[in-house]
């Protein structure tokens, strides 16, 4: 992880309030980059930058910053802050709505149940590798 990855990163998880081995787990499961556009996927969107955000959240972050939604693609792909600050502000969405840090890790990638669980359990394994942390079940 580059300093300046890991520098948005840190400044992401503080302003959402969101664990920053989350984030990490999630970076680290996505495998993005700055400028990356992955896809397209079974219903046509993309996924976008470091932390693989789909462009299904575009409209909503246009319309969330009153900006052109081409301009709201851009920022996400291409600029690594705003990439994880968006994914900072994915996850405590859902943990807003969860109310569980577990289902939010889940939705993050997918609200079918077998898809986002299997999803969590690849961001816990990739924190656990990391040294982030101990003996905590994937269910």
């Amino acid at each position: 992880m580059s300093k300046v990855i890991a520098a948005c990163l840190m400044l992401a998880a503080q302003t959402y309030s969101v664990p920053p081995a989350v984030l990490v787990g999630i970076y680290d499961v996505e495998g993005g980059k700055p400028g990356q556009a992955v896809g397209p996927n079974t219903n046509g969107s993309y996924d976008l930058g470091p932390m693989q955000i789909n462009t299904l959240w575009i409209p909503e972050l246009a319309k969330k910053w009153g900006v052109k939604e081409s301009s709201a693609y851009s920022w996400v792909k291409n600029d690594p802050c705003t990439n994880m600050s968006v994914a900072a502000w994915i996850l405590k969405t859902h943990i807003n709505e969860t109310r569980s840090l577990s289902k939010a890790i889940a939705h993050y990638h997918s609200r079918t149940p077998r898809i986002g669980y299997a999803y969590k359990g690849r961001v816990i394994d990739a924190m656990r590798r990391k040294g982030l942390i101990k003996n905590v079940g994937t269910r």
